[in-house]
């Protein structure tokens, strides 16, 4: 299992990157990449939609920090740049914008599902609470 994902992730960030400058990266990736990607423990899920939004039902262990919000800096600030987070949102506006600020703060590994939403990844299976 250990080597199908970390092929997996190779894959999506050889096939699917765009810098951003300097050693930033942002993959971008379909949902049944992001639902196999975020079984990674390693791996920090970002729900960047109102708290309203995330309240009403997000994906398991997902942290929320609302991109429109005036906090998004501030929430992101204390994370650690080098480490991997998948960012989802309702329809895949908010979690690119969240990416790309991301990126611009020096974030190395930033997964994004901008091909839909919650409500597809709930569909497709993502665990959710």
């Amino acid at each position: 299992m250990k080597k199908k994902l970390i092929a997996i992730l190779i894959s999506v960030f050889a096939l699917s990157s765009c810098s951003s400058g300097g050693n930033a990266s942002i993959t971008n990736v379909d949902a049944t990449t992001f639902i196999s990607t975020i079984t990674d423990p390693n791996i920090q899920v970002i729900d960047v939609r109102s708290i309203g939004e995330y309240s009403a039902g997000h994906l398991q262990g997902a942290l929320n920090i609302d991109v429109e919000s005036g906090g998004f800096d501030a929430g992101i600030s204390n994370l650690d740049k080098s480490a991997t987070y998948a960012l989802y949102c309702r329809s895949g506006r908010r979690s690119t914008l969240a990416a790309e600020r991301m990126a611009e703060a020096g974030f190395t590994n930033v997964i994004n599902f901008n091909q839909g939403g919650f409500a597809e990844l709930a569909a497709a299976g993502a665990a959710t609470e």
